[in-house]
C-alpha cells in the first residue's frame, strides 16, 4: 500500500516504521510547516491517508484527504464537535472513514469488556463506578478520548449515570472521570465499581506507542478499497458491546 502521514511526531513516526516494515510505502509526510501538500495533487496515487496530528488541525486535515477522495484513518482526539461533518463529507466523497479513540488491540478489547461488565452491574446499584485516565504531559486534552469512549459505554449500559463529567460530581446520576499527565506515560485507564464489600476493577496499561501504530497500520490496511465510516470495531471482527 501507499501511505500518507498527516502528522510526523512520534506517533507519525512509530506509524512508518510499523508500516515499512510491513511492506507499504510512506508516499507523503506532512506536519505543521507543510499542511498544504495534503492536496490531490500530493496525495495522488495514495491508498489511505493516517492522520495523527493536534485537535486544531485534525479536521482541516481529513478535510482535505477526504475532499481528494482519499480514505482517512485519523487517531486524532479532541474534535468530537467535527465529526459529522468530516462524516458526511465522506459519504457524498464515496471514501472511506475511520476515527478512533485508540488504536490498540488491547484498549478494543477493553472497550467491549467495559461495556459487558457495565450491563451486568445494572443489577447492583451499591457499586459505585469511577474512571481514571493517565498519560504524558505532552498530551493536549484531558480527558482522553479513549476514556470518554469508555465513559460513553458506561453510560449506554449503565442506567444509573447519564452523563460523564471532569469535575466533582455534583449528582449521582455523574460518572466522574479523572485524569492525570506525568512524564512520558503512553496510557493507562482504569474502571472501578466500589462498595462497602468489595472492588471491581478493569485496567489496561500501555507500555509503549507501538500497540497504537500498528492497530493504525492494521486499521489503513483494512480501509483499501472501501467506502463508508468505520471502527476499530470492524477492523478486529469485534463485537461493538
Amino acid at each position: 500500500m501507499k501511505i500518507a502521514l498527516a502528522g510526523y511526531g512520534k506517533m507519525g513516526k512509530a506509524i512508518e516504521r510499523i508500516a515499512l516494515e510491513r511492506g507499504h510505502e510512506i508516499t507523503l509526510r506532512t506536519g505543521r510547516s507543510n499542511q498544504d501538500e495534503l492536496n490531490p495533487d500530493m496525495l495522488s496515487g495514495t491508498d489511505v491517508v493516517i492522520e495523527f496530528s493536534s485537535p486544531e488541525s485534525a479536521f482541516g486535515n481529513v478535510s482535505r484527504c477526504l475532499s481528494a477522495g482519499v480514505p482517512v484513518v485519523c487517531g486524532t482526539t479532541g474534535w468530537n464537535a467535527q465529526l459529522p461533518e468530516a462524516e458526511a463529507l465522506c459519504l457524498a466523497q464515496h471514501t472511506a472513514f475511520l476515527q478512533a479513540s485508540n488504536f490498540s488491540i488491547g484498549v478494543n478489547v477493553f472497550f467491549a469488556v467495559n461495556a459487558i461488565l457495565a450491563r451486568m452491574m445494572n443489577a447492583y446499584p451499591e457499586y459505585e463506578v469511577t474512571l481514571e485516565e493517565a498519560h504524558h504531559i505532552h498530551k493536549k486534552d484531558a480527558p482522553s478520548g479513549t476514556a470518554i469512549s469508555i465513559a460513553e459505554k458506561i453510560l449506554a449500559n449503565l442506567d444509573r449515570k447519564k452523563k460523564w463529567t471532569d469535575t466533582q460530581p455534583n449528582t449521582p446520576d455523574e460518572l466522574s472521570i479523572k485524569a492525570h499527565r506525568s512524564g512520558e506515560v503512553p496510557g493507562t485507564h482504569w474502571v472501578k465499581y466500589h462498595s462497602s464489600i468489595d472492588d471491581i476493577e478493569l485496567i489496561h496499561t500501555a507500555h509503549n506507542r507501538d500497540g497504537f501504530a500498528l492497530g493504525a497500520v492494521v486499521a489503513a490496511e483494512f480501509l483499501k478499497g472501501r467506502q463508508g465510516i468505520f471502527k476499530m470495531s470492524d477492523v478486529l471482527g469485534l463485537k461493538d458491546c
